[in-house]
């Protein structure tokens, strides 16, 4: 027969022992064997737990119960099993309770009418406890003289914050969260040393009922002081200086330090940036203050008469400490494009060539050759980034042999959210269309460039978008043998579909005005075609037919459509619909079409993508690889 022990409140334990008579079946024939059995090690206590709880309750329990963690482990024989269903119904019930559940009924009993024995753990959680009401005591808060007229802190706000409302079911784990939440949201903005000094959560089992209480000091507001810089031997301190947007008396704020690391780190001058405020220095002021109230005290002085008289805010001084990248860098690299076929690169850069950064490549690909030499100066006290130089490329792509010769100019600013920039460069092309005769042409073309991004993360986006514009041309009759206006515009939407999907959509277009087509450098044609413009179709196959060539248009558009769904963290697959052209007139445009199925992987550098697409047009599949989507 079975015995029932009581528990704690609303918990009921039912034991069974397991057949004691087969302990006793068959002991006088088991006598002889008896000296070699206390010798042998008994086998392990093998069971199976099943947990009949509602909604998420069941994980939990499954996951922390000992039962489920001692499960198979080699000492576990009788006793040990029946210690751990003694300690189950309190376990679970403190389990339950991190869940908003304060009143569960639970209920461990033993099957042992199968091979092996089943602990079988019943819960009735009740009712639920939910919050009553929520206490937030702000203390501090409020500007240091002689700053009184400084913007308050939106102490109003930061109660709205507040994740726990009343009417809620209350959950432990969530109670931790608010409470981080609420810290971190005062300590990331001028007061960096607030500091939760109380926080109750009072439950009444018998109301289902929690009262909360938070008290918060902000301690005092700080600000940013003076700039210093630590670990710079080889360059020049403007290099930092000229990046720090932060000015001596601005508010404390996490985000503004971590900005300015990160603009720090994407200058390639540093192997390592760390820039903090140094709270240190506060801390004498304190120390000092505190002696002289002691002071004060033991003289017997009225002080506590008299209101304290508070100082300016402390300031912080900002610290970035460096440690500098070589100066000199050579690599090389071999890769392959289904755009433009086998590569090979040899990278030469110098970090202080002149007071710039100088950075070289020579890259050899199947249909591309190029070289290029690019300074890259300081960045500029009002935010500008300019860089010059000069480059060579010659490329084979259906029947269009080019080269190119480019000295250009180029001015960049604004953020990673809003960029811009405008390029002024000289062209010099010699085409040969096989079958026709070789052309030179020549041209100073002046372009503007814009990009807007919105996005959720730069490296693998899952919701935004990223728009980009150009408005150049070539308008002046010095050293251009035709004149055109160019505009193009290409954008990237991403949206999550369910818990696992995203959609894609891109599109891309573009139009050139000039009187005369011929005279107009290749590069600023339109063609499309390739993994990143229409899949089924080569590189720059899509365009103009010249003879036995394609060459580039006057108008192009593209479009795509892309669904991805995420069947395990890092793997996804994807299915893709893409129409584009390019032609010399709009009715001339009529859209190719291309769509297949791929795989998406993502890497440490980027969503590596490989797809197999079909090109209506051609009739043919194409494989495609590509790393990321980005411009």
């Amino acid at each position: 027969m079975g015995q029932l022990t009581l528990a704690a409140a609303g918990s009921v334990i039912l034991i069974c022992p397991i057949a004691e008579a087969r302990a006793q079946e068959g002991t006088q024939d088991a006598a002889p064997e008896s000296a070699s059995a206390t010798e042998a090690a008994p086998a392990p206590l093998q069971y199976e737990v099943k947990v009949n709880a509602p909604g998420d309750l069941d994980e939990l329990l499954e996951k922390n119960l000992d039962l489920e963690r001692f499960r198979g482990n080699p000492r576990m024989d009788r006793e040990q099993l029946q210690r751990l269903v003694r300690d189950t119904p309190e376990q679970a019930k403190n389990l339950v309770a991190t869940a908003g559940y304060y009143t569960p009924v639970v209920t461990v009993r033993v099957d042992t009418t199968g091979a092996k024995p089943v602990v079988i753990v019943d819960v009735d959680p009740g009712e639920p406890v939910t919050i009553d009401k929520v206490e937030l005591e702000l203390r501090g808060f409020d500007p240091t003289p002689p700053l009184a007229a400084s913007e308050p802190f939106d102490t109003e706000g930061l109660k709205r914050s507040w994740s726990l409302k009343s009417g809620s079911v209350f959950r432990q784990a969530e109670w931790e969260s608010a409470k981080r939440a609420l810290l971190r949201e005062v300590v990331q903005t001028r007061y960096p040393r607030a500091q939760l000094v109380d926080t109750q959560a009072v439950v009444d089992p018998e109301t289902h009922k929690v009262s909360l209480l938070v008290v918060l000091d902000s301690g005092p507001e700080l600000r940013f002081g003076e700039l210093r810089i630590e670990g710079l031997k080889r360059y020049d301190a403007s290099i930092i200086r000229n990046l720090d947007k932060i000015r001596p008396g601005d508010y404390y704020s996490e985000s503004a330090l971590q900005s300015f690391q990160a603009r720090l780190q994407d200058t390639g001058y540093f192997a390592s940036v760390e820039v903090s405020a140094d709270m240190s220095s506060i801390l004498g002021e304190q120390i000092e203050a505190g002696q002289e109230s002691q002071q004060a005290e033991a003289a017997g002085d009225a002080a506590e008469t008299r209101p304290p008289n508070r100082g300016p805010a402390p300031q912080l001084p900002l610290v970035v400490r460096v440690t500098e990248n070589k100066q000199q860098n050579v690599s090389a690299g071999l890769g392959f494009s289904t755009n433009t076929g086998n590569r090979a690169q040899l990278n030469y850069d110098n970090l202080n060539v002149w007071g710039t950064r100088f950075k070289s490549a020579i890259t050899m690909e199947t249909k591309k050759q190029a070289a290029h030499a690019n300074f890259y100066f300081p960045t500029t006290e009002r935010g500008y980034n300019d860089s010059a130089g000069a480059s060579f490329e010659r490329s084979d792509i259906s029947n269009e042999i080019t080269a190119v010769t480019t000295i250009s100019a180029k001015r960049n600013w604004g953020g990673t959210n809003l960029e811009r920039s405008l390029t002024f460069e000289f062209l010099s092309e010699d085409k040969t269309i096989v079958g026709l005769e070789q052309t030179r042409s020549k041209s100073l073309p002046l372009t503007y460039a814009i990009t807007k991004r919105s996005l959720d993360s730069l490296l693998f986006p899952t919701r935004g978008y990223v728009i980009n514009a150009q408005l150049g041309g070539a308008l002046l009759p010095v050293l251009t043998d035709e004149r055109f206006v160019r505009v193009a515009g290409k954008a990237v939407y991403y949206r999550p579909l369910g818990e696992k999907g995203e959609l894609i959509v891109r599109g891309e277009m573009g139009a050139l005005g000039s009187k005369e087509k011929r005279g107009v450098p290749a590069v600023y044609l339109f063609r499309a075609g390739g993994d990143q413009s229409v899949r089924g179709y080569g590189y720059q196959e899509l365009g103009v037919k010249e003879g036995d060539a394609t060459v580039g248009g006057r108008y192009m558009a593209t479009a795509s459509a892309e669904y991805q769904y995420w069947f395990k963290p890092k793997w996804a697959i994807a299915a893709f619909y893409d129409a584009g052209n390019a032609a010399d007139t709009v009715k001339a445009l009529t859209p190719k079409s291309g769509y297949g199925l791929g795989g998406r992987y993502k890497s440490p550098v980027g969503p590596i993508n490989v797809d197999v697409a079909y090109g209506h047009a051609v009739q043919k599949y194409r494989l495609h690889f590509s790393l990321g989507f980005t411009f």
